[in-house]
């Protein structure tokens, strides 16, 4: 298992008059080479909760351990923690910073002790994973990119000290239609390879549907539900009061439905309701 988690829960501020709760009694486990979505309405409790697998939150009641390293331990190693795990938050291009994008991609690896010459290494094999040229890109600024090359420099700064868990927040906010299907593709893709788990935090429904192979759901500081998107999105009349909608292609399937057109596989993506209602349709294709 890669995360497991028994009944945490964390409050803020306790004992004051600000106190408020956070989490309260999540359970969960994420196994090795999953792709989960987190969702939920806002303060429902996910940025709590993912502080607490990348260590930023500290426990305070219940157990807690990521990729072996158990985080209600007296001493943690922290450093060991963090390596183990990389974070994107929103609109990640805000957390390049230096001169050239060389510099940029090979500051974590550094950070963590890696050599000037496997720092390299590192970053030219994490900047050919996020699909960009090493050859054409490296010694640019990374404030001259576009916005879809500046997700993938960012990507590519987490690549580059190999961690075993991604967790990515709201990871295509802000870019075109096209742009965000590469980086969902290119995710997608990592998972595969270079990452072992990836942990999403999204409100597009769309994506989540598409790409996830399991969706964990908090509401008010609880975990309500943790099942396939296929078995979440049959929930039409639960997730209204949630704060959740459904994904376009699921609004679709059920429209049809009501004009007695009855697609009966999950249709999660595009492609996969198209395909289902030409075959519905005894395969003509106009």
């Amino acid at each position: 298992m890669s995360v497991v988690i028994e009944n945490l829960s964390f409050t803020y501020m306790p004992g004051t008059p600000y106190e408020k709760r956070a989490l309260q009694d999540i359970t969960l486990s994420i196994r090795e080479g999953e792709f989960v979505g987190l969702i939920g309405a806002t303060g429902s409790g996910k940025s709590t909760l993912i502080q607490h697998i990348n260590g930023l939150v500290k426990l305070q009641s219940g157990k807690l351990r990521v990729f072996g390293i158990d985080l209600s331990a007296r001493k943690i190693d922290y450093k060991l923690l963090r390596k183990g795990i990389g974070m994107l938050f929103q609109y990640p291009e805000y957390q390049l910073f230096d001169e050239t994008v060389l510099r940029d991609v090979m500051f974590g690896p550094k950070n963590f002790g890696m050599s000037e010459a496997h720092a390299y290494e590192s970053a030219k094999r994490a900047i050919e994973l996020a699909g960009l040229s090493f050859d054409e890109i490296k010694d640019r600024s990374p404030f001259e990119l576009s916005g879809g090359q500046k997700r993938r420099v960012a990507i590519a700064g987490v690549l580059a000290y190999n961690p075993e868990i991604l967790i990515l927040d709201e990871p295509t906010a802000g870019l075109d239609p096209v742009g965000k299907r590469d980086i969902l593709e290119l995710i997608t893709k990592l998972k595969g390879g270079a990452i072992k788990t990836i942990i999403m935090i999204s409100h597009n429904m769309d994506e989540i549907a598409a790409y996830t192979d399991r969706i964990i759901v908090l509401d008010s500081s609880r975990l309500v539900y943790d099942l396939t998107p296929a078995e979440l999105f049959e929930k039409k009349d639960e997730l209204p009061a949630l704060g959740l909608d459904l994904p376009t292609t699921v609004k679709i399937k059920n429209l049809l439905a009501e004009k007695g057109f009855h697609i009966t596989e999950p249709a999660l993506d595009i492609a996969s309701l198209y395909a289902q209602i030409i075959s519905k349709l005894g395969g003509r294709h106009e």
